[in-house]
């Protein structure tokens, strides 16, 4: 029997260089203090910096308000003040903490109820596992239409999918932050990021062309051919690099036996289904009619619609309701107080993160009065400018992708970058014959293969407390290494395919031509 083994899977191989790379950014990362104190140290590096940066007099003139934007200095006593008057309201605003709190704790029924266990029981029984990653990754680029869904949704669900396909749950975290939040700007659909940049562009283009139109699909057709491509570079990331170096999960975290299901649980399955099924119903009900009670009678389209703006609570809905019908007709849960119960533990798993995002929310806070972040794009974007690269539309647009792609590691909102960098860079571009649709794709490029290594993304703290669920130790080092390899492969892929597109002259989207 000893002639049938195989070496690669009975003699360890050594690592290769980047591999040994990565371990040494995990190192080094997670050399650093705890997330906590490493985001007081940075809003205190802020603070720092902002006297520095007004005592030198910074300022640039705001391209869209024609303003000028100077650096506010908050070691003064009116910066004083207003750190310890809004330390409140800084964290009760922070993007993700209602959000992810109040979607989790219908999904943690769910878990709590076993209906996530047991359907994923059912998907690894029946799924062909040669084919789990793609459809993770996929899956995950398509939730970004639905805003919020992959980030509180997906990325747990698919660790909790590959522990009970018995690999290592870090690995499905990481294809699915890859393509929810790598992949943002790729979709087969229209989402309100669509309808948020174009109106950017839009008014940018003006600036230059008072009749230009700049529609919500200025990108589609771009945008749903990266959608293969983000999707095919996340599997072979996930597949050749990630799960190489990850290994076999030896963490404390039990795995779910892959028994059978029994027939209390197909019968809480089948009641999960059917609630499932009436509540997408009611759904549709509401948003398919023209006047349908979902619908926004000033803005009569999905994105607008109450379903797309509060997508929150209806996460809470889809994981409450049929969590609530699978307890009680698979009888894990028996009255009112089960149900609380499993609400409250979900609760308590969170607080690692309620701390984090407590601290984040100052250290953003402070960054975004301080004007810092808007003084670096607009800079960044003048000097782009000053290249003088009119010639050589390749060089240009992998010039924005990059600079998009840094300055996407100090604000990491696409609508909060482009409306600083649009105003220079759409009318720059049509006065050298450039579409504002083409400049707009190119900066979506480098806008989203960051997100994945930056800790200033408003849902890193969450993904963080999603890893160390079965990595205690996991921090931020952990997961740079861990994303670095999709950022990396993203860029160089994504970037490859808009250079294809402009070297065959094809249209971003419908009517949408790369030149003016």
């Amino acid at each position: 029997m000893a002639a049938l083994s195989h070496p690669s899977l009975s003699e360890p191989t050594a690592p290769s260089r980047f591999q040994r790379f990565l371990s040494g950014v995990e190192r080094a990362g997670n050399a650093l203090p705890h997330p906590v104190t490493l985001f007081v140290l940075l809003a205190c590096l802020v603070i720092l910096a902002s006297a520095i940066g007004s005592a030198w007099g910074l300022q640039v003139v705001h391209p869209a308000t024609g303003k000028p934007v100077s650096v506010v200095n908050l070691l003064t006593i009116e910066g004083g003040q207003r750190m310890i008057t809004e330390l409140v309201r800084n964290f009760l605003g922070y993007p993700p903490l209602g959000i992810s709190l109040a979607c989790l704790m219908g999904i943690g029924l769910a878990e709590h109820s076993g209906l996530l266990a047991a359907a994923l029981r059912l998907v690894v029984l029946g799924a062909p596992r040669r084919l789990v990653t793609p459809m993770v990754v996929f899956a995950a680029v398509m939730s970004n239409a639905g805003s919020e869904v992959g980030y509180v949704l997906l990325i747990p669900l698919a660790a909790s999918l590959y522990h009970a396909l018995g690999r290592h749950p870090l690995l499905g975290l990481a294809a699915a932050f890859a393509g929810v939040s790598g992949g943002y700007s790729a979709n087969l659909l229209i989402g309100s990021v669509d309808v948020l940049l174009a109106g950017l562009s839009q008014a940018a283009a003006q600036i230059v062309d008072p009749a230009r139109q700049v529609n919500a699909t200025a990108n589609y057709y771009f945008m749903f051919v990266s959608t293969f491509v983000v999707t095919v570079a996340g599997t072979w990331v996930t597949e050749r690099i990630v799960a190489p170096r990850l290994g076999p999960y030896r963490g404390g975290m039990e795995r779910e036996e892959l028994r059978p299901l029994s027939p209390l649980e197909r019968r809480g399955l089948w009641a999960a289904g059917w609630t499932l099924l009436a509540l997408t119903g009611v759904v549709l009900w509401g948003v398919l009619p023209a006047d349908g009670f979902l619908v926004n009678r000033q803005a009569p389209v999905f994105a607008q619609s109450a379903f797309m703006v509060g997508i929150a609570t209806f996460i809470f809905l889809f994981g409450f309701l049929p969590g609530v019908a699978y307890g009680f007709a698979a009888g894990t849960l028996r009255n009112d107080h089960d149900v609380v119960a499993g609400m409250i533990a979900t609760m308590k798993s969170m607080a690692s993160f309620i701390v984090l995002a407590f601290f984040a929310a100052q250290f953003i806070a402070y960054f975004t009065w301080t004007n810092l972040g808007v003084i670096t794009a607009v800079s960044g974007a003048r000097l782009i400018e000053h290249l003088r690269l009119q010639d050589l539309p390749m060089l240009l647009m992998v010039a924005v992708v990059l600079f998009a792609a840094i300055v996407n590691l100090l604000i990491s909102s696409a609508s909060a970058k482009w409306a600083l960098l649009a105003p220079v860079f759409v009318p720059m571009f049509m006065l050298l014959g450039y579409s504002p649709e083409m400049v707009q794709g190119a900066f979506r490029v480098g806008d989203s293969v960051t997100n994945i290594i930056t800790p200033l993304l408003s849902y890193f703290p969450l993904i963080l407390t999603f890893a160390q669920k079965y990595e205690p130790k996991a921090g931020v080092g952990t997961m740079m290494a861990l994303m670095l390899p999709y950022s990396l492969v993203f860029m160089v892929s994504w970037v490859a395919l808009l250079l294809l597109w402009i070297g065959l002259e094809l249209p971003m989207g419908p009517g949408a031509p790369l030149r003016m």
